[in-house]
């Protein structure tokens, strides 16, 4: 994980471990589907954080964005 800014990690941190797997484990990939990211960063968003990195299944670039979260 690479985090881009202090305000993102920030976000991050206040997420329960628990909350944090669940989103790395939840994202969408467009040829695999449902799929986990890997090798994301992490940056700040005026709404959330956005993961951004690659489909553990077929490495194509895929992202997640959280809401909501301060």
């Amino acid at each position: 994980m690479a985090i881009i800014d202090m305000e993102a990690a920030r976000k991050w941190r206040n997420l329960s471990k628990e909350m944090q797997q669940r989103f790395i484990h939840n994202v969408f990939c467009s040829n695999c589907k449902a799929t986990t990211i890997v090798d994301y960063s992490i940056k700040n968003q005026d709404n959330g954080v956005l993961l951004e990195g690659k489909c553990k299944t077929c490495h194509q670039d895929i992202a997640r964005l959280i809401e909501d979260i301060e």
